[in-house]
This record gives C-alpha cells, structure tokens and sequence, in this order.
C-alpha cells in the first residue's frame, strides 16, 4: 500500500496544498486514494455545519478523492487545546482504526496533518507519537525562507528521535524572484547535515490553479516514486 504523512515545518507552508496535488496525482494515476485528516483546527461553519476547509480545498482539486477527518474543531489552537476546549480528548487508537478502515479500502492514503509533529494533541502526547503509533512514514513541506533550514532541521530531529521514516523534504511556493544562492543554501544545507533528499521543488501556484496544471507541477517537480518508494510504471509512459 502507499501511505504517506504530509507535514510542514511551520504553518502555512502550503502543506494541504501539496496534499491536494499528489492525491489528485494519484488518482490520475489509476490509484484509488484517500486523503485522511485526523485532526482539523480553525473548522469553518457553512450553511450551518461544521466542515474541514483543508478538505474542502482537496474536494475542489478531485472531488472523487476519498477524504475523511475524525476531529474538527472550530478553533485555531494547538490540538490538545482545540479539544479541550471542546470538553474532547483525541483519542488516538480511534485515529489508528480510522486509519487501518481507510487503507484496507484504499491504494493510497495520504494522511494531511493539521499541526506540526512537535504538536501536542493529548496529555503526554505529540503529534509525533499518533505518526510513530500509524508506522507511516512523513514527508516535509517547507518554503524558501531564512528560518527553513532550522525549523525542517527541527522537524526531521524530532521525527528521527521518535523512529518516524522520513522520506524526504518538499520545498513550495518558490517565486520567480527567489533568490538562488537561497534556494540552493536551503537544499544543499538540509542534504547534508540530515542526509535527508530534497524530492521536490515546486513553483508558486496561485490559488486559483487548475487540477491539470496542479498535477502537472508536481509531476514536473516532486519525484513521485520516492515519496511514495515504490516503481509506478504509467510515470514512464508520460
């Protein structure tokens, strides 16, 4: 199976954004894919119900990509907060049967985290641990800017140490004006003190970007086959 954790070194970073593409790739790729969301903060209430904004969003991408979330909560809060505040406590050996019901029925589940895996979302337990308790392994978002070495630097240490598969690191959002010797810093710098590959560069995309020439940006910029460690044979007949 094809599973995948898509988390970023710092919010907005354009995580869900990643998602939505390389779900709706590999649903184009023939691979019936599910997006799964575990915790959702800063719900957003439409037409009286509560919805996910970051699933919504993938929905607008592939309305025929599964998606699911177990949590939501209105507020913005770290999650343990967020639940809190809801009188909840997550819960997360519901979020690892979710998990299991989603793959059994699924070619490929990419899971969108909500927060960062130094998050805490239960008493004595981060984000990191619900990842090490699903066995999945991450993939990091981060964009072009002066704190990235550090925050990802942070992020892959963190996941390391709790014995999470990092696969690699995704950078988004690079604008035309990005400056080269940034951008070329960022990659070399993460590649070698972490020995972490850099599988993507993706351009700035408006927010308004087509389904096609999502696909078609992460085709061109994300190494497919090593997010996911796997041969896919229809990427040779494109």
């Amino acid at each position: 199976m094809l599973n995948l954790y898509i988390t970023s070194s710092q919010k907005k970073q354009g995580k869900t954004f990643i998602t939505a593409g390389i779900a709706a790739t590999m649903q184009s790729l023939g691979y019936k894919t599910s997006v799964y969301k575990p915790i959702q903060t800063a719900g957003k209430e439409i037409n009286g119900f509560m919805q996910s904004p970051d699933l919504t969003f993938i929905k607008t991408i592939d309305p025929y990509i599964n998606s699911h979330f177990s949590y939501l909560y209105s507020s913005d809060s770290e999650p343990v907060i967020a639940a809190e505040n809801d009188n909840e406590t997550i819960d997360t050996d519901y979020i690892n049967n979710e998990y299991k019901r989603i793959t059994s029925v699924s070619d490929c589940t990419i899971i969108d985290g909500d927060s960062g895996i130094l998050s805490p979302i239960a008493p004595n337990l981060l984000v990191a641990d619900m990842i090490r308790k699903l066995s999945i392994p991450v993939l990091i978002v981060t964009e072009p800017e002066s704190n990235a070495i550090n925050n990802t630097f942070m992020t892959i240490a963190c996941a390391l140490e709790k014995g999470i598969e990092v696969r690699g690191v995704v950078i988004n959002n690079i604008n035309e004006d990005c400056p080269k010797e940034l951008l070329n810093s960022i990659t070399r710098t993460i590649e070698e003190y972490t020995n972490v590959k850099i599988l993507g560069l993706i351009p700035h995309l408006s927010s308004g970007v087509t389904p096609e020439d999502l696909i078609t940006a992460i085709l061109n910029g994300i190494d497919i086959e090593s997010i996911f460690n796997v041969k896919i044979e229809k990427l040779d007949m494109n």
